[in-house]
């Protein structure tokens, strides 16, 4: 008799609950006056369709931005949400232009006081470069996240939705104001200069190497623990406004018996090249010669995960240390310091301030 009270006290309670909770959800999704987040979406595995059930051989950028919503419905309880589609695209084939369309709508919307904050929607290939131009191309401190998935929709468990989710609410909070660019995947927040990919195919395939997260999302609440010290966003000299195209940067990888040819055919169809070298960004002799006698700028970086490249590692005079940016991040700093002056003193105070 006592447990049938018991229990019959539980349900009363919790059936005179179900008003207020209701009511205190209906407050959290139609009276958050603290503006808007716009995901612009670009395509990618988070978009992608295929067989029902497997991860591999689908079609990436499948799913329009609104579909991609639709499939998060809790995103109303974190705040008003506005979708526009930028591009549909695997990520292997996002491009400057991209980039440039990116970052203006960007620029443009940030004035409105209505935005509190943006969500990019991307393939996770590219992620990190896209991510790390934004970082030094976008003029505001509101929350600029980008998101993506290692297993498209129709996959057993995508891991989409919960990472479109997080993004949301870290574009949503307080917290990553002023913070640059941030990457949010699989509970975890990274700053776009030290984010990349790590695997083919787990769900934690994005990361930071030795430099690590800043912050977790936990059940929707943003955590962040670290502040990027490096120039970014508002305080960058980069500005792209009258930009339609970027100069182009070849990434050359070195490796036993590469061609040293191939550094004369680069550097006749570029303005800049990246050396993706070996170790601390050694070649061989072939390649120190050719190296000596170009007239562009290179920049030396590494083909090594984790480390960093210093002056007195270079082999060449002419040559410019990378610190510890990555051979396709290098490529995008060089590409946006050739757009004004690129002596090698400035592109080496450049490679030490971003």
């Amino acid at each position: 008799m006592k447990r049938c009270m018991a229990l019959v006290l539980c349900l009363m309670i919790a059936l005179a609950l179900v008003p207020a909770l209701a009511e205190t959800a209906e407050e959290t999704a139609i009276h958050d006056d603290g503006g808007k987040i716009v995901v612009l979406a670009t395509g990618g595995t988070i978009a992608g369709v295929g067989e029902a059930g497997k991860t591999a051989g689908y079609k990436p950028g499948a799913l329009t931005a609104e579909e991609l919503l639709l499939a998060v419905p809790e995103l109303a309880e974190v705040a008003p949400i506005e979708a526009i589609q930028i591009c549909n695209v695997n990520s292997d084939d996002i491009t400057a232009e991209v980039w440039l369309t990116l970052a203006n709508k960007i620029n443009e919307l940030a004035d409105d006081p209505a935005v509190r904050g943006f969500v990019i929607t991307h393939g996770t290939d590219t992620m990190e470069e896209t991510a790390y131009f934004l970082n030094l191309t976008v003029k505001t401190d509101k929350p600029v996240v980008l998101t993506g998935s290692m297993r498209p929709a129709t996959s057993i468990s995508a891991d989409g939705p919960m990472n479109l989710y997080e993004a949301v609410c870290v574009a949503a909070s307080d917290e990553a104001v002023g913070k640059g660019v941030l990457i949010v995947f699989s509970d975890r927040i990274y700053a776009a200069r030290s984010v990349t990919k790590t695997s083919t195919y787990n769900v934690m395939a994005i990361s930071a190497g030795e430099m690590g997260a800043i912050g977790v999302v936990r059940d929707g609440t943003v955590f962040l623990y670290e502040n990027p010290t490096k120039v970014h966003t508002t305080e960058t000299e980069f500005d792209i406004a009258g930009l339609s195209a970027l100069p182009r940067v070849s990434i050359l990888y070195f490796s036993v018996d590469a061609d040293p040819e191939l550094l004369r055919f680069a550097a006749e169809r570029s303005d800049g090249l990246v050396i993706a070298g070996a170790g601390a960004g050694e070649f061989s002799e072939a390649w120190i010669d050719i190296i000596n006698g170009l007239s562009i700028p290179v920049v030396i970086s590494s083909r090594i995960d984790d480390g960093v490249i210093t002056k007195d590692n270079l082999l060449c005079d002419n040559t410019v240390a990378a610190n510890n940016l990555s051979p396709q991040k290098a490529a995008i700093l060089l590409r946006l310091a050739l757009t004004g002056d690129a002596s090698q003193e400035t592109l080496e105070n450049l490679f030490l301030q971003y």
